[in-house]
């Protein structure tokens, strides 16, 4: 595969560099690794909420988008098909209450609140703790002493800071029905406890740069330094406090690396983003389906640690949670209940997904999801929408999409759209792609296998 030689490349090349500096530079270097690879889903969540702060909004306000999203967000791997509602909370001042409203119909807040090492606390909506009748979560700080309130469900979360991911889903494309959908999913509220539901705050942030792609150079230890000087040590993480010493990142101190530091930092980066990019195409062995290429983009010890907050003791797979928070954001608690997800990075032949090509994927009928199911196109390298695209899906939802005669879809993929297919086509933009399939509601015959999604297939050449 093409990312891999280009990942053992950059690793010979950061080997050889690694050579020639002084041992002190060295062993800087090789803890910078290991902190990039540590900090990852840290990193991931702050880079987060300082495109949200970019964009005016402040901590314990709803953050969303107006419309489904275009390729201006820059998050890893969103859903632009579907109306996101994103409040990142704080609780330094005290514990906060998240409002989720009850199931109405067809109206329906699904999602999750993670702390800031995006461990999942809880589900919300009909798969989560609520049941879908709606309820009230107390999110309260680290070391909060008050206990679980009558009427509230309770979320002790171990980060000061952490958000949740909603999302409100609409039954069509159509301006009525994606109004509906803004309208009910600005039913959530958020607010100190003892505070009143009235004064939330909702932040539009549609068709805004919000980029929360992760930068693989210096500024990444000063991302993981902002984390530092909020957030508690977890004991399963102490070891890392004299490491990140060792570098300059220390609590209570300031960050300020000098060139020659921030040089360090650099060639760190990258050896790490090599190293993850040769372990992310591991994933994708063995794969979901027998005979095909689709995988869970996560392995089993982080899916489990990341919903228990790694209470397994002889369990930590800190470079396996790396891997998986260089591509996507937030874990849930119970992956498979609401929602489920596939990755794609090769077509039938196993090779690297070309954006100078054209593919099919052809989506066999009666998929099962019990509300959606969505196709997105993601740039290789940064993981995020292809930017300057028209549209980055096609999904059930999307009423222009045409269906075969047996139920079946073809979505295709590629520069330019195949003759007559331009209502089921995702362009590329000639960018290296990947592929993400999601599932909403899934049910039974995906998880006994007998529906079967099958590979991508390179129809023509460009």
């Amino acid at each position: 595969m093409k990312r891999a030689v280009v990942a053992l490349a950059l690793l010979g090349l950061a080997g050889s560099a690694f050579a020639q500096t002084p041992q002190s530079d060295r062993l800087k270097h090789s803890r910078a690794v290991e902190a990039v690879i540590w900090g990852m889903p840290a990193v991931n969540f702050d880079r987060m909420l300082q495109a949200a702060v970019a964009n005016g909004a402040k901590p314990n306000q709803v953050i969303y988008w107006s419309r489904p999203l275009n390729w201006q967000n820059q998050t890893l791997t969103p859903n632009p098909d579907t109306i996101y509602l994103n409040p990142f909370y704080d609780t330094r001042s005290g514990p906060v209450v998240l409002e989720i409203p009850p199931a109405e119909g067809d109206a329906v807040i699904v999602g999750s609140a993670d702390n800031a090492w995006q461990n999942a606390l809880e589900d919300v909506g009909p798969a989560g703790a609520d049941k879908g009748k709606g309820g009230k979560y107390l999110i309260t700080p680290p070391g909060y002493k008050g206990g679980p309130l009558d009427g509230y469900i309770h979320l002790p979360s171990d980060t000061y800071q952490g958000f949740v991911i909603l999302r409100s889903n609409f039954k069509s494309r159509s301006d009525a029905d994606i109004a509906a959908a803004v309208a009910y999913g600005k039913r959530i509220k958020i607010y100190p406890l003892g505070g009143s539901p009235e004064g939330t705050v909702y932040v539009d942030v549609y068709d805004k740069p919000f980029d929360a792609t992760i930068p693989y150079d210096w500024r990444f230890f000063e991302s993981l330094h902002r984390f530092v000087q909020v957030e508690p040590w977890l004991e399963r993480d102490k070891v890392m406090i004299d490491l990140l010493q060792s570098i300059g990142i220390e609590k209570g101190k300031p960050f300020n690396p000098d060139a020659k530091t921030k040089t360090v930092f650099e060639q760190a980066a990258r050896e790490a983003r090599a190293e993850i990019d040769l372990r992310y195409a591991g994933l994708f062995v063995p794969p979901y389906f027998n005979g095909t290429h689709w995988a869970v983009p996560a392995s089993a010890s982080v899916v489990e640690g990341m919903g228990t907050g790694f209470a397994d003791p002889n369990s930590y797979p800190v470079t396996g949670r790396a891997v998986s928070y260089a591509m996507g954001y937030f874990s849930a608690k119970r992956l498979g209940a609401g929602q489920f997800y596939l990755m794609s990075i090769q077509d039938r032949d196993g090779r690297q997904l070309d954006g100078q090509q054209t593919y099919r994927l052809t989506v066999p009928a009666n998929a099962p999801v019990t509300q959606y199911w969505s196709a997105t196109a993601y740039d290789r390298e940064t993981h995020a929408l292809i930017r300057e695209t028209s549209r980055s899906s096609r999904a059930s939802n999307s009423p222009d999409v045409r269906k075969n005669a047996d139920g079946s879809v073809d979505i295709h993929f590629g520069p330019r759209a195949p003759a007559g297919k331009e209502a089921n086509w995702v362009p590329t933009n000639g960018r290296d792609f990947e592929v993400l399939f999601r599932l909403y509601g899934p049910e039974k015959p995906l998880f006994e296998k007998t529906w079967v999604l099958p590979d991508i297939e390179k129809v023509s050449q460009q």
